[in-house]
């Protein structure tokens, strides 16, 4: 018995580090949702006082969302009660979790009328959700900020596939990004990524030379489409993606 519990004990560690969860907290149940975790309660007093400076109640919903979101992740990942999350900034401003007991990492990400948060064990994580673009020349644009194969990729597609295309990548190097903590501090165009046949399903790698010889630089990568409007990307460190669990909130 002894034996049998132990090997079940490893087994569910293991599965605990290979999954990713992902909440989706759509902007119109955002009321909804904060309304059943008790409103801005949760908040510290300087959580608080950071809401209370955004100039418009679009933005401090969507604070709260955030703020309230990745704690009801957390809590979920970990048994922890939601009052007891702290939070601290990294050098370029990713919130971590604190005490870290727990060996958590989240991500959280937003755009109009989406919130997102991706928790990981184990494993840093990063994620981004962007609106898609309605126009060529937005992709346009924001390639000028790609790498010059990816520029190459998509210079050679139709209007309608570089909108596709172009989101594609965005998402993906804002995820990266956030898993690496740095953010937007660090230039799009340093590093490439290409998708490559794998099984049934596009295999996404990234060609980094600055994390070249990093212990543990193997990335997976997924590309999402939570709704007709929305495109998401995950980012986890780790050359196997592990499962990914994703769970959509209407309130609670």
């Amino acid at each position: 018995m002894t034996g049998t519990a132990g090997v079940s004990t490893v087994a569910e560690q293991v599965a605990a580090t290979e999954l990713t969860h992902l909440w989706l907290l759509p902007e119109h149940a955002v009321d909804s949702f904060a309304g059943e975790l008790g409103g801005t309660r949760l908040l510290t007093q300087d959580e608080q006082a950071r809401m209370d400076r955004l100039l418009t109640a679009p933005l401090r919903r969507r604070f709260l969302a955030r703020r309230l979101l990745c704690r009801y992740a957390l809590s979920d990942r970990t048994g922890r009660p939601l009052d007891r999350w702290r939070f601290t900034a990294g050098p370029h401003g990713r919130p971590e979790a604190e005490p870290d007991e727990d060996g958590v990492r989240f991500s959280l990400s937003h755009t109009e009328g989406l919130i997102v948060c991706a928790v990981t064990q184990g494993r840093v994580c990063g994620v981004d959700v962007e609106r898609l673009p309605t126009t060529s020349e937005t992709a346009d644009y924001v390639s000028r900020y790609f790498a010059a194969d990816e520029r190459a990729e998509l210079a050679a597609l139709t209007p309608a596939g570089r909108i596709v295309r172009g989101s594609e990548l965005w998402v993906l190097k804002e995820a990266y990004l956030k898993a690496l903590g740095t953010g937007l501090h660090r230039s799009l165009d340093g590093f490439s990524f290409a998708a490559q046949a794998g099984g049934t399903a596009r295999r996404i790698t990234v060609n980094d030379p600055g994390q070249r010889g990093r212990s543990g630089d193997g990335w997976s990568f997924e590309l999402l489409h939570p709704g007709p409007e929305h495109i998401l990307a995950i980012a986890v460190e780790g050359p196997h993606p592990g499962a990914l669990q994703r769970t959509e909130l209407s309130g609670i």
